[in-house]
Parts: C-alpha cells; sequence; structure tokens
C-alpha cells in the first residue's frame, strides 16, 4: 500500500486467503493463490460479469465456504465454530439494499441490536449514519417506501453503524441513476478515507475504482491476472474517462 504521495506504508494485515479454491456442480469458479487486505486499505476487484468477483466476495466475507484453501481475520484461521465470532466483525453491502418491512431507522438498528449494542447507543449511532448519509427525515418512513438510491443509503448506514473492521462492497452503485451514483461514490469515498475501514469494493465498473480505491485487483475466469495500484492498472484517471477496461487490453 501506498500513501498519497506515493511512499510505501507498512499496514497490518487483516484479511488473508490463501490457496482459495470454489468448485460449484463440477466447475470451478475461481482459483486464487493469496489474497490480502491490510488495515485500513481499500482494495478494488475488477473484472468482467461472470468472472468469479462475486463468488470470492462471499467466501472472504465467510458467506460460503470454500472448497479448498483457508481464511484468515487478523491471523486467526476461519473455522465452522468461530465463523460467526469472525462475521460480527465485517459488514456486506449487495448491489440490493433487501431492507426489511420496517422503518428506515429499524433497518440501521437490525443489526446492531442483533450485535448486543444497547437500545440507547444503538439508536444513537442509527441516527449519526443516517444523518452523515443524508436520510434524517426518512428514519419514520417505511423502508419499502423510498426511492432506490435512498434504499441504498439506508443500506450503506447499516453497515456503516455495525463499526465493522471489514467492510465488503459487492457492485452496491451499479443500479442507481448516474447523478445518485456519482453523490454516492464521493460520499463514500470520504467516509472511507475518515473511518479507514478496511475494504473490498467490486465492480464490473472500472470508472468507480479512483474514487476511493488504494489498489487494484482484477479478475478474469476466475483468477487474479493483474495487481497494483490504481495507477499502475488503470492509468491516470483522477477524472473518470473513457479508456479500455483491464482485461481488455491487448
Amino acid at each position: 500500500m501506498t500513501d498519497r504521495g506515493g511512499m510505501a506504508v507498512t499496514v497490518q494485515t487483516l484479511l488473508e486467503a490463501r490457496d482459495l479454491r470454489l468448485v460449484l456442480e463440477k466447475r470451478e469458479v475461481f482459483n486464487v493463490t493469496r489474497f490480502t487486505l491490510g488495515a485500513g486499505e481499500v482494495v478494488a476487484l475488477v473484472g468482467p460479469n461472470g468472472a468469479g468477483k462475486t463468488s470470492l466476495l462471499l467466501t472472504l466475507a465467510l458467506l460460503q465456504r470454500p472448497s479448498e484453501g483457508s481464511v484468515h481475520f487478523n491471523g486467526i484461521l476461519s473455522r465452522r465454530e468461530n465463523t460467526l465470532e469472525l462475521r460480527r466483525q465485517i459488514a456486506v453491502v449487495f448491489q440490493e439494499p433487501l431492507l426489511m418491512d420496517d422503518t428506515v431507522l429499524g433497518n440501521v438498528l437490525t443489526g446492531l441490536r442483533i450485535r448486543g449494542v444497547t437500545a440507547p447507543t444503538a439508536r444513537e449511532r442509527a441516527e449519526e449514519w443516517l444523518d452523515r448519509l443524508g436520510i434524517a427525515h426518512l428514519k419514520s418512513r417505511s423502508a419499502l417506501k423510498v426511492s432506490g438510491g435512498e434504499a441504498q443509503r439506508v443500506n450503506l448506514a447499516r453497515a456503516f453503524a455495525l463499526g465493522p473492521r471489514i467492510l465488503f462492497l459487492d457492485e452496491p452503485f451499479s443500479a442507481l441513476d448516474y447523478p445518485t451514483r456519482q453523490a454516492l461514490l464521493e460520499e463514500i469515498g470520504e467516509i472511507l478515507h475518515e473511518t479507514k475501514i478496511a475494504t473490498l469494493f467490486v465492480t464490473h465498473d472500472y470508472s468507480e475504482v479512483p474514487y476511493f480505491s488504494h489498489s487494484v485487483r482484477v479478475m478474469v475466469g476466475g483468477r487474479i491476472i493483474k495487481s497494483g495500484s490504481v495507477p499502475e492498472i488503470l492509468g491516470d484517471i483522477t477524472v473518470p474517462r473513457h479508456i479500455p477496461a483491464p482485461w481488455e487490453e491487448v
């Protein structure tokens, strides 16, 4: 990982996967020799649809068991008996918000209650993140009656309120219209810079990467074929522009 001045920075490894392989119905979905995520690091995993990105994310987030290999959280090997404990250190945001039939506030409170946070603290944290994401005025509204962009903000508030050590983002902006998408990209970039939450960001839209990622892994056909900094992989696209996708380069 490098800082904004391009100097190398040593960071603690929070997540490490070794010799990770997933086979479903006799088909190899992915085969990844090693994958790491450091404290405060934001890694973008990019690649075409069907590359195996989401399957790898689900496996790293302990929501899917690999056929082979191991996943370590802060040096601790993930096993069946400690999976729940390790999951409490992470949060996952999917493309679809998957909100419950409850109020906006109720949706954000649910995860905190499940994790045993006291009612006053849970409410304080939930309202803080609703306000931070600009939807505090919606807290009493049914979560099923908000717009797509608002629903994704609820989804993100629910994740950030948990105070995760690791955040997994699975194409959370791809279903949004352009203005909503751009606004959220900028806001989430600011939040990740402020909170220093280690994040794995999966996308097939490489133009989203420069908003907050430190490094990039390119996945094609279930394998990571390139790794490097944003400039190394995507070139100088501080202002997103139309350039060939890294998996399409000759």
